[in-house]
């Protein structure tokens, strides 16, 4: 077993130029995913691993790949990556883009909702290694614009995601048309029912690897709930938001998402809404602005939310009780990301308490809702401040 807390990249057999564009952004020593996965992979085998999001999956399964990966020709990439939603095209591309530079190979983000002709422009031009959500690229099979013939290394990540989301068929589909011998890299945060079937079906012989990550559970979680008064509400937000880092405030419409953004904006909090309804630029930059600490807060439906990925969220705030506990567990499992754990605000205005109660009930936090007003002190500390003691 390889020993994580001293391995060097260099040691798990990468190149001196993978591992000095790793260095260039002050990325020194491999995450145990990356120390377990990288000299599996190196060698050419199939690699299954059982991973959470933030653990470093991306640079475990992309390093190998670009450092073992032909130079495609026009519209005949060499390696492709399977993502669920269109903001992780993004962010793997953009993970790997400096060593894929540094080999002299290009990667590009494939996803509906952009223009495809300029997708198909780039492929014309030949790129190495495509990372694409599972419609779009069927799309541009489909119309013979991209060709998966010469594809010698796929990978699938985040698999239980695509199978929440429904798109194993279309998963399927890819896999059963890459009909050269290639490798198969599988990631997903559990191996169990449709996902180990997957494995099954498109691994031979896979090296079997789990980082052990702990789950954080309801009960390590802060949770405090509100009650607060309609013309109060955004200003109670605002002022919990002012008190800590990064707050994801989730509403259960795209318009309040967009007019509590507006609030915030007015009451001194740098916010942006994210949802199914803007445009594709605009939500990935609220993501950038966000992720970079430019926006204070993200104001997320629910639809728009599995796309997001950002360690270090201080606060959820469930603006709109959720309509079910699994929703809850959802949005505040947004503040628990890689082993961190974080504080869940719910706001409950009078005609939502029996609702909010039934589910406390459900996850088994029982709290009081506590009165309070955007000038309380305690808005400051929510963390520290104890309902209980009140």
């Amino acid at each position: 077993m390889t020993d994580t807390a001293t391995t060097s990249f260099a040691a798990l057999g990468l190149s001196d130029e993978i591992v000095s564009a790793l260095e260039e952004r002050g990325i020194m020593s491999p995450f145990p995913v990356q120390a377990l996965t990288i000299p599996d992979a190196l060698a050419g085998r199939d690699v299954c691993g059982k991973a959470q999001t933030g653990s470093g999956k991306t640079l475990a399964f992309g390093l190998p790949v670009l450092q073992r990966m032909d130079e495609a020709a026009p519209s005949r990439p060499t390696g492709l990556v399977l993502v669920p939603t269109r903001e992780l095209a993004n962010q793997v591309t953009e993970e790997l883009d400096p060593a894929a530079r540094a080999v002299g190979r290009t990667a590009l983000a494939i996803y509906g909702g952009a223009p495809i002709e300029k997708q198909i422009e780039k492929l014309e031009k030949g790129v190495d290694l495509v990372v694409a959500t599972p419609g779009r690229m069927i799309d541009l099979i489909d119309r013979k614009a991209v060709s998966v013939a010469d594809v010698a290394h796929v990978v699938v990540d985040e698999a239980d995601r695509m199978a929440d989301m429904g798109f194993l068929p279309q998963v399927e589909w890819i896999l059963r048309n890459v009909e050269a011998k290639h490798q198969t890299l599988l990631f997903s945060a559990t191996l169990d029912g449709v996902v180990n079937t997957l494995i099954k079906r498109y691994q031979t012989d896979p090296s079997m690897h789990e980082v052990e990550s702990k789950e954080v559970t309801i009960e390590e979680m802060t949770h405090r709930f509100i009650a607060v008064h309609k013309m109060d509400k955004s200003k109670v937000a605002a002022t919990i938001a002012k008190s800590t880092g990064r707050t994801i405030m989730f509403t259960r419409t795209k318009a309040m998402a967009d007019r509590l953004a507006r609030d915030l904006e007015d009451f001194g909090v740098t916010a942006a809404p994210i949802h199914g309804d803007l445009r594709q630029t605009s939500r990935e930059k609220s993501l950038k602005d966000f992720s970079s600490g430019k926006l204070e807060a993200l104001v997320a439906t629910d639809v728009a939310a599995r796309g997001i990925h950002v360690d270090e969220v201080d606060i959820v705030i469930q603006y709109d009780p959720p309509g079910d506990h699994k929703t809850y567990l959802h949005r505040a499992g947004r503040t628990a990301r890689a082993g961190e754990t974080g504080l869940v605000v719910t706001l409950s205005m009078w005609d939502e308490e029996l609702e909010v109660k039934r589910l406390q009930k459900r996850i088994d936090v029982i709290q009081p809702l506590t009165e309070m007003f955007s000038n309380d002190e305690r808005l400051n500390d929510l963390a520290g401040w104890d309902p209980l003691a009140d």
